[in-house]
């Protein structure tokens, strides 16, 4: 298999599933807002905390409410993780590998992506922005079944898989990360109100909250919602799981071993973490989450050393999300 494939593919599935996940969180944020009080702090200008964007969100808008970070988030191309650019990216990647991939796949990504753009060259509004995510979330989940019906168990799909779960660890970090410096006490006395509620809306952000409730079976809580997102072994969101998942796609290739050391490495931070030490101090959670991003992205190095760096044609380049910082 070719190395630009490869690549290709590679980041096509962490595009498509950049995009998904930036929609379900959007729209959790969204119906979460609506339960809290105006006088809450929790507000959108922790969405765009969150993809590690504030920067450049700061240098294009003057204000963090709601319509602006709904346009950043969404519809703005000087943002390479948006979900406007996200979607460009992926068809562009998916375009250059038809030839690899079933056609239902490419035609799916293709109509998401022109009708997404129909949406937001209209105008993203709080009017109309519940349409587009469900578009969005509703394609990708047929994306998703349309690979594991019709997508042979080849290395075309272990690339795949490859790029969608390192995303998904990604994302998964960083909500955690965000929402437990607004959530998670400093004090005893400093119980946030309605915390089980927000705790709910970090569930649902990574559609975990009916499995939290199957396989945890106690009330929402934040030291028993770390341990299942970062450490359950059978919810597909949680960090655990994904990265198992990730060393069994990693092992079915050829010169791995750099890259299953890196993995290792995070697996084993993951299993000995301490989760009721973390909840009880957010500046320990929020070092122990910058280890698992430092993780992700030595994995991510050591995956492209071993597979991308012997690129037949250096003038073909794959469409590459920005790295977040």
């Amino acid at each position: 298999m070719l190395s630009r494939v490869a690549e290709n593919i590679y980041w096509m599935a962490r595009s498509l599933e950049r995009a998904e996940d930036t929609a379900r969180l959007i729209s959790v944020n969204t119906h979460l807002l609506l339960d809290l009080p105006r006088s809450t702090t929790l507000g959108w200008s922790s969405l765009v905390d969150i993809t590690g964007s504030g920067e450049l969100f700061n240098e294009h808008y003057p204000r963090s409410d709601e319509a602006s970070v709904l346009n950043f988030l969404c519809a703005d191309r000087r943002y390479h993780g948006s979900i406007i650019s996200s979607l460009a990216a992926a068809r562009e990647n998916l375009r250059t590998t038809r030839d690899v991939m079933p056609r239902e796949i490419w035609e799916e990504v293709n109509q998401l992506y022109l009708n997404i753009n129909v949406m937001v060259e209209a105008g993203v509004t709080p009017r109309n922005i519940d349409l587009l995510l469900k578009r969005v979330i509703r394609s990708c989940e047929t994306v998703t079944g349309l690979i594991e019906g019709t997508l042979s168990y080849t290395q075309v799909r272990t690339f795949l898989m490859m790029g969608r779960l390192l995303e998904r660890v990604d994302m998964t970090t960083r909500i955690i990360d965000v929402r437990s410096a607004n959530l998670l006490p400093r004090s005893p006395e400093e119980l946030t109100p309605f915390e089980n509620l927000q705790w709910m809306s970090v569930l649902k952000s990574l559609t975990g909250f009916q499995m939290y409730r199957q396989h945890v079976r106690l009330r929402v809580r934040g030291p028993d919602v770390l341990r299942f997102l970062l450490q359950d072994r059978r919810f597909p969101r949680a960090i655990a799981c994904t990265l198992d998942r990730l060393a069994k796609e990693l092992d079915t290739l050829p010169r791995h071993d750099q890259a299953i050391v890196e993995l290792e490495r995070c697996r084993e931070r993951i299993a000995q973490a301490q989760v009721f030490k973390l909840a009880a101090e957010p500046d320990l959670l929020h070092h122990f989450v910058d280890e698992i991003q430092l993780d992700i992205i030595n994995i991510h190095d050591a995956i492209r050393q071993s597979w991308f760096a012997f690129r037949e044609d250096p003038q073909a380049q794959p469409v590459m999300r920005q790295e977040q910082s």
